[in-house]
């Protein structure tokens, strides 16, 4: 495979900003997930700035302790156009290492109440020693899609609970 990155877009009917709210709030993330794999946000405060870390609590069944956490750094924060950040552990001596993959949300109003949401899993700075013993990416493209799905139902569901009439 050429392609570094794997991304996919699905229109949404909630206004950007509230798309980007529920992005930008860690204890969303794990009913977003597409794979199961994330538990729960470690850090529950919402992303606020370039540089912050946020940790989740994760689970694959192929990784050696099963139950793990990611130490996650936001490398974009364009309220509402964009959001994204880099993947990475914590070291036992509480150093961050990061592994080279970003996930990124691209929203682009297409009105009040319509949002294109473009997510993109991007590998490309992954480097060779990590390629050596994790295959990119680690999904299948439904992942994405399903992410994409979950993230427009929850949009949903938190701008009608929002409205005085929903």
């Amino acid at each position: 495979m050429d392609r570094e990155n794997v991304s996919a877009t699905l229109t949404v009917a909630v206004p950007a900003t509230r798309v980007f709210a529920v992005l930008a709030d860690p204890t969303t993330h794990s009913v977003i997930d597409g794979t199961g794999w994330v538990q729960q946000a470690a850090d529950r405060s919402p992303l606020t700035e370039v540089g912050q870390i946020f940790r989740m609590d994760m689970y694959h069944p192929n990784h050696p302790h099963g139950e793990y956490q990611v130490a996650n750094q936001v490398q974009v924060l364009d309220p509402p156009r964009a959001i994204g950040w880099l993947t990475g552990q914590e070291k036992d001596d509480g150093h961050l290492e990061f592994g080279g993959w970003i996930w990124r949300y691209d929203l682009v109003p297409l009105g009040p109440s319509e949002t294109e949401v473009t997510l993109t899993y991007d590998w490309s700075a992954v480097p060779q020693f990590i390629r050596e013993y994790l295959q990119f990416p680690p999904f299948g493209p439904e992942h994405l899609t399903n992410s994409l799905h979950h993230l427009a139902e929850i949009a949903t569901a938190t701008s009608r609970a929002r409205t005085p009439d929903g």
